[in-house]
């Protein structure tokens, strides 16, 4: 009888049979794969996939348009000086306002009877009461009897936008100016403020900034 309770007691605490441990193992199997299927399930919902409504968009806005500034200015000083008859060089300075570059392809010029005004200093602070816009008898080359004509410069002259390099631009216009053979004597030694330009053509757009200081003319 010792023996036979002996035995019971060894088979009681004996690894269970196999076939029970592949039983355990399978269903642990089962238990972890259904975890990863339930995870996978999840992930799927938040793929759906989703279009965009009709009309959807955003919202911009274009810049506005201001006008150039063009002005005299003494450096670079002019290579070419006036003389009766002949023909000399302008400088000008254009300051461009606007947030793009403007390309400028030709302006517009008063008559050929719109006089210069002659000063005593290159800061044209000091007028030459004897050489002034009613006798001076300086205009701008190729200038006409009618007021506006258009003329085009040699090359599109190309103005940074505000804040950029190249802006303002300085540019001599070479021998863009005319002093007519009875110029008085008065004129001589002289810097002249030439008559305003009556318009310009420009556009804005994206382009390369012409480097300042920049030669340009118009020669008809």
């Amino acid at each position: 009888m010792r023996g036979l309770g002996k035995t019971s007691a060894t088979v009681e605490n004996s690894p269970p049979p196999v076939n029970k441990r592949r039983s355990r193992r399978r269903k642990l199997i089962a238990a972890v794969m259904g975890c990863a299927l339930a995870g996978g399930i999840a992930f799927a919902a938040t793929s759906w996939t989703v279009g965009v409504g009709g009309g959807s968009s955003g919202e911009g806005q274009s810049a506005t348009i201001a006008n150039l500034t063009i002005s005299a200015t003494a450096t670079p000083a002019a290579g070419n000086l006036l003389y009766p008859g002949g023909t000399g060089d302008v400088v000008i300075s254009i300051a461009n306002p606007n947030p793009y570059p403007v390309t400028i392809t030709a302006v517009n010029l008063p008559t050929s009877a719109t006089y210069a005004t002659g000063y005593t200093n290159s800061a044209l602070t000091t007028a030459n009461a004897s050489c002034t816009a009613s006798t001076s008898l300086v205009s701008w080359s190729f200038a006409t009897g009618t007021s506006g004509t258009s003329h085009t410069l040699t090359t599109p002259l190309v103005v940074g936008a505000s804040g950029q390099s190249n802006n303002p631009l300085v540019v001599t216009l070479t021998g863009d100016a005319s002093m007519a053979a009875a110029s008085p004597a008065a004129c001589a030694a002289t810097y002249f403020s030439m008559p305003s330009f009556t318009g310009i053509s420009a556009s804005g757009g994206a382009a390369t900034s012409t480097t300042s200081p920049a030669t340009d003319s118009w020669t008809s």
